[in-house]
C-alpha cells in the first residue's frame, strides 16, 4: 500500500513560484513506488490568522476552514513542505497553518523542497523545524535545496530539474518512505 504524501505549497503570496516546484515534486514522487502524492495548496484553504477559540490540542474546531484543513492533514502519512524564504524565515502562511492543528500532525515525517537565492531557502527550513518537532513531526535531513531558482526556470516559468535536484529528491523520498513506515504504529496508537 502506498503512503499518502501531502505536498504543502507553503506560500500564498501573489505571483508565487511555489506551485511550480510543488507540481514538479508531485510528478517526481508519482514515479516513486511508495507514494500517492497529493497537492495541498495553502491558498485553497484561506486560513486566517489562527481564529479557533479553543486550543488545537482539543480538536474542537468551530470553523469550516479548520475542519477542512484538519481532514487534509490527518489523511497524510508524510509531508513535503515547498518553501521560499521570507526575511530569513519560513513564510507566515505555513507557520500559521501548522499552528492550527496538533494531533493531525503527530508521528509523520516531513521533507522539504526549499528555494531562494544563495541560501536556497535553507533558513526557512531551519526556522520551521522547531515548530514541527514540537508537534511530533519528524523532519528528515534529506531535502531538495535550490539556490538561484530563477536560473532553473524558462520564460514561461517552467522548471527544469538538474541531476542534483533529481538525486536529492530521490534520496528524500526514499527516506520519507522509511520514516513513514517506521512511524505507522505510533500514528495508529495515537488515534
Amino acid at each position: 500500500m502506498k503512503h499518502r504524501l501531502s505536498i504543502i505549497v507553503g506560500s500564498t503570496r501573489p505571483g508565487r513560484i511555489a506551485p511550480v516546484f510543488a507540481q514538479w515534486i508531485a510528478d517526481f514522487a508519482r514515479t516513486h513506488d511508495k507514494f500517492e502524492p497529493v497537492m495541498t495548496d495553502l491558498a485553497d484553504f484561506d486560513l486566517p490568522v489562527l481564529d479557533e477559540p479553543r486550543h488545537p490540542r482539543l480538536g474542537q474546531y468551530e470553523h469550516e476552514h479548520t475542519k477542512r484543513w484538519s481532514r487534509e492533514v490527518d489523511a497524510a502519512d508524510a509531508f513535503i513542505f515547498v518553501l521560499p524564504e521570507y526575511n530569513y524565515f519560513a513564510p507566515p502562511a505555513v507557520v500559521n497553518a501548522v499552528d492550527y492543528l496538533v494531533r493531525e500532525w503527530q508521528y509523520k515525517p516531513a521533507g522539504f523542497f526549499s528555494y531562494g537565492g544563495i541560501s536556497a531557502g535553507l533558513r526557512s527550513v531551519q526556522s520551521l523545524k522547531p515548530q514541527l518537532t514540537t508537534l511530533k513531526i519528524m523532519p528528515i535531513p534529506e531535502a531538495v535545496a535550490l539556490p538561484f531558482y530563477q536560473n532553473s526556470l524558462d520564460e514561461n516559468r517552467a522548471f527544469t530539474a538538474g541531476e542534483q535536484v533529481e538525486n536529492s529528491a530521490k534520496a528524500m523520498l526514499d527516506e520519507l518512505a522509511r520514516w513513514s513506515e517506521a512511524l505507522k504504529p505510533l500514528r495508529g496508537a495515537a488515534k
